[in-house]
């Protein structure tokens, strides 16, 4: 069932310029310094058929809910999400989301020196300012009253969720957020995954914070669960205004 993405709205820029690109299951809302909804358009078709194209030749891919190895000369989309999942222990489409925001930001990054994309939780971020993402939690008391606090870098990076109570997406555990932060947005959201698989309640918190840092490319993890929150790594919390 479609949820409404009122958080996209929690977060307000007056410095950048927005807009939503959607194919099919694809929806992506992306904040640039100038209007490239063209060029993103045609960037997620790109990506999209890349991966539609392998899922049909290689239908294990879609599938899979553990590491599968693909061919040398894959695709660098289809082999990033392969390399992320094995290194996770997921299967690589636990990394689709991920993979297209960041994939589509990096193509972006060509004509905006400050790239934002969105897609369901998912985020591909290069920011020269610091700015403050909004976290939503289901039903959680932290919905829309805590935010993560990103600071001005040249480097992008990844911010992604996994969620057990939240949204469509396959999970095997309960937490309401599980945000993980990487130089890899694809990694970033396996690793949620695989995080978020291990918490199925507010006791587990620790234990996905230890399997965090054992995992290579992980720079920060929030876990949150009804009332209770985890944090590990290069995070910083703050107060959400209220919009």
């Amino acid at each position: 069932m479609y949820e409404p993405r009122t958080y996209r709205h929690w977060i307000k820029d007056n410095n950048l310029c927005s807009f939503n690109v959607v194919v099919k299951e694809t929806d992506l809302f992306i904040r640039a310094t100038i209007d490239l909804e063209r060029v993103a358009l045609e960037l997620v078709k790109k990506y999209r058929k890349i991966i539609e194209e392998y899922i049909e030749q290689q239908p294990d891919f879609r599938i899979a809910l553990e590491p599968v190895c693909v061919e040398s000369n894959a695709p660098d989309i289809i082999k990033a999400m392969a390399d992320a999942a094995a290194i996770t222990g997921t299967g690589p489409m636990a990394g689709v989301a991920g993979a297209i925001s960041e994939f589509v930001g990096q193509g972006l990054i060509c004509f905006s020196p400050e790239v934002i994309v969105e897609n369901g939780g998912d985020i591909f971020l290069k920011t020269l300012k610091k700015r403050v993402i909004g976290i939503y939690a289901g039903t959680s008391p932290f919905t829309g009253k805590v935010g993560l606090e990103i600071k001005g870098t040249c480097r992008p990076f990844g911010i992604c969720t996994s969620s057990g109570t939240v949204g469509h997406s396959l999970s095997f555990g309960k937490a309401d957020a599980v945000i993980v932060l990487s130089e890899s947005a694809t990694l970033a959201d396996t690793a949620a995954t695989a995080i978020g698989n291990l918490v199925k309640a507010p006791g587990d918190i620790d234990k996905g914070i230890d399997m965090a840092k054992n995992i290579t490319g992980i720079e920060g993890l929030v876990i949150i669960t009804g009332s209770k929150v985890g944090a590990w790594g290069n995070v910083k919390l703050c107060h959400l205004a209220k919009q």
